[in-house]
Parts: structure tokens; sequence; C-alpha cells
């Protein structure tokens, strides 16, 4: 049996709570009961408006690829030191964003390496896709003779793994949007900034000129963090960032950052050194995901969009050796303690140290 003890359930919390925990792949999110929020910004001095209601997110140590969960033998059904990793380097960022005056983000507190409790935010359902460089994806289609995306025209001669002259914007759907020529409804779909300056209402924008300003904070964000990356001899590739609304104390909406920014699961960071050298050497999940397309019996599987019945039916059987989830952490943690300038120490019991931290410290456990 291992000797390694990951979150990999963490939407089962004794956390006192109004309503449903909303799970997703890798974080559960707890919405506290009104009087919990209000005693909190009143004890904590929180600066957000009374009345604003917060919620304990709780990020697993889960590893998911291709829409679905994997699992590790002896129980490993998750990366030691995944979690702490991710929500070490977002809130790294979110910090070096406020000193830059960028804008605020929905962290009020962080409780514990692997909690943050955040404020309630009203999501812009925009997946703000920025790329430096011509891969994944986007590679794959251009060598098929796609030249449009999202709107913009790429030129001829492009190579795979080349520099783009701009930062490009790609954004995607963020949920299914319904009702809009020329969307389909289904989850993460390409869109162009016309498709939602034209519908700014089903995109939750508030006007057109805050279409810009995401945009302004996606290519300011992506560069800041590119420019700190380049000084551990990392380039950052492509990444995601989320956007919502939330109320000011004096009562505006502010735009600001949401979910997690420049983490190795929301964005492609390759070694420096190796790519001057031509290799590609990846510092993010992408790693996985090709360590995964190597390994199954039939890459297609993973691949093709058609066949996600067997992709999810290949995630429940396909067991990875303990080594391969330790090598994923060593990436995760590795590249999480470089940019935070500090070695990133795994807990013992994950679990147990958030159960008890959220009971000593702030009153949420429910006996």
């Amino acid at each position: 049996m291992t000797s390694y003890k990951v979150l990999d359930i963490n939407d089962d919390l004794p956390i006192r709570t109004k309503g449903d925990v909303h799970s997703g792949k890798v974080r559960s999110v707890y919405w506290l009961t009104d009087e919990d929020s209000a005693r909190l910004i009143k004890e904590k001095n929180y600066k957000v408006p009374q009345g604003t209601e917060l919620a304990i997110m709780v990020i697993s140590d889960r590893i998911s690829a291709f829409d679905c969960i994997w699992q590790g033998e002896n129980g490993l059904n998750g990366v030691p030191g995944k979690g702490i990793a991710l929500n070490s380097v977002a809130s790294h960022w979110f910090t070096l964003f406020d000193k830059a005056g960028l804008a605020g983000n929905h962290i009020v507190d962080i409780p514990h390496p692997y909690v943050w409790i955040v404020r309630k935010a009203s999501t812009v359902k925009v997946e703000a896709i920025a790329r430096q460089y011509i891969t994944g994806s986007m590679w794959r289609d251009y060598s098929k003779g796609v030249r449009n995306f999202c709107g913009i025209d790429l030129p001829e001669g492009l190579t795979a793994n080349q520099k783009l002259e701009n930062v490009l914007i790609t954004p995607s759907t963020k949920g299914i949007i319904e009702g809009v020529v020329d969307i389909p409804p289904v989850d993460d779909v390409n869109i162009t900034r016309a498709n939602i300056t034209d519908n700014l209402n089903v995109f939750n924008f508030k006007s057109a000129e805050d279409v810009t300003k995401y945009e302004k904070l996606l290519v300011e964000g992506f560069k800041l963090i590119s420019e700190e990356l380049a000084k551990l001899d990392q380039i950052f590739v492509d990444t995601k960032f989320e956007f919502g609304y939330v109320e000011d104390l004096d009562g505006n909406q502010q735009l600001i950052y949401i979910d997690e920014v420049g983490t190795p699961d929301s964005s492609r960071i390759w070694d420096g050194a190796a790519y001057r050298d031509g290799k590609i050497i990846e510092n993010s999940k992408e790693g996985f995901r090709q360590l995964l397309i190597s390994n199954v019996p039939e890459s297609d599987v993973l691949l093709n969009k058609d066949r996600m019945s067997e992709r999810e039916q290949l995630a429940k059987d396909f067991i990875l050796p303990e080594s391969v989830m330790l090598e994923v952490s060593n990436t995760y943690v590795g590249i999480a303690s470089k940019i935070i300038g500090e070695e990133i120490v795994i807990p013992e019991d994950p679990r147990q140290e958030v159960v008890n931290i959220l009971d000593t410290d702030y009153g949420l456990i429910v006996k």
C-alpha cells in the first residue's frame, strides 16, 4: 500500500453549508450559510460588502484529462501535492496581478494550501484563452489547412510550436450557450469576438467596454506571467482565464479574475532550454495528456469526441502505475516550487488538516 495520502474525495467534508456541494473535476464548492458568511466577514475583517455570499473552495489531488478522471494503483487516485501546487501558483499570480494594478480576484482568504475562501461572482460565460505559440489543437487544425481561428486569420508558412507575432485571443464558450445563431449548444465551442459583442447578455457581459476590458486583462495578465516565467527559463505557451463580476465596497460592479490563473492545469508551460534545443519538455498537464496517449491501448478513444462513452469506460478501467502518478507529482510540485520561490511541502494527511483548521480557526465544521 502506498505511503502517500492524497485528497481525492473533496465533496464530503463536514462543513456547514446551505444547499448542495457543487463538485467539479478538481474543485468542490461549499456555499456557507448567510450567518456564517456575515460572521466571517466581521470576524476576519474581509474587505467585501456585508451581505456578500462566501464559499469554501476545496481543491483535490484528482487529475483529469480528456474530460475524465484518472486513477492510480494502490488506491492512489490522485497526484500527491497537485492541489497545493495549483492553489499556490494561482494565488501567487493573483497577488502579482494585484500589485500590478490589473484587477482583483475572488479569493478573500486562504485558510490552508488546499482551501480558498471565495466570494460569489456573477460568471462571464467565456473561457478566455490566450496563445503565444501555435501548438496542440490549433496546430492540428492549421496543419489540415485551417487559417481562421475565432475570427482571426493566421498567415501561411507557420511551423509546429512556432512563436506567434502577437498574443492571440481565441475564446470559447463556458457552459452551453443556447439560442444564438452560429454557436452550437454544446460546451467549449470556439467563438469570435463578434459572437460576444453581438450577444452581451447571453455571455453575461454588462457592456461592450467590458469585452475590451476582459481582453486587456487577459493579455496583460498573460504578459506578466510570461515575463516572470522567462526569469525561470520557462515559456508561457498558452492559458485559460475566467472572469466574473462582484460588487465593491462602494456598490460598483467590478470585473475580476476568478477560478485559477497560470497553473500547470490551465496552461502549457515549456522548458526554455529544451525549446531552444528543438525539443518540447512540458511542465504542465500536457505532459500527462501525452503520456496517456502513448500508453492507452487505442489513442483515438481519447482524441475522438464521438467515442466519449468508450473513453469514460477506459478511464474507469485503466489503472496507472504508481510511478506515473509520482512522476506527474514531480512535474506539478517542481514547477510550482520554482514559481513561488519556495519548496512545496506535501501534507501527511491533507483532509484532516483541512477539517482541523476550518473547525478551530473558522468554526465551520459540523460536529
